[in-house]
């Protein structure tokens, strides 16, 4: 097993997932999400990845999760709880700290990269 990992952006392989919103996060829309889960450490703690997510307005809540993602394609506009709204799009990278709490709405399909320990 290498301990170097390429991530693939644009996976053909059958996704690892194929999910909806919960409905008790669920704002607007019906939004389809997809993962291609690429790598995860030997205890599970921190996965990797690229996820997607057609249009569609949900509840954000990273709980004691830490997330990193980059945007490979699409338009997002994230409010954290209290703040003013944030528009990412492609190119652009965030980290979701353990505790926040907001809204994500998916304005055009996006594709990111996800880094998620936790």
């Amino acid at each position: 097993m290498s301990l170097l990992v390429k991530l693939d952006l644009a996976p053909t392989s059958e996704p690892t997932k194929r999910s909806k919103c919960p409905p008790d996060r669920l704002l607007a829309g019906d939004p389809d999400y997809t993962t291609w889960a690429q790598d995860a450490s030997r205890d599970g703690t921190v996965n990797t990845g690229v996820w997607e997510a057609t249009p569609g307005t949900n509840r954000s809540i990273k709980g004691e999760t830490f997330e990193y993602c980059y945007i490979l394609e699409g338009v997002v506009e994230l409010t954290e709880e209290g703040k003013e709204p944030r528009l990412f799009k492609a190119g652009d990278s965030f980290v979701m700290k353990p505790g926040y709490v907001g809204v994500w709405k998916t304005i055009e399909t996006v594709r990111k990269i996800y880094v998620v320990v936790g």
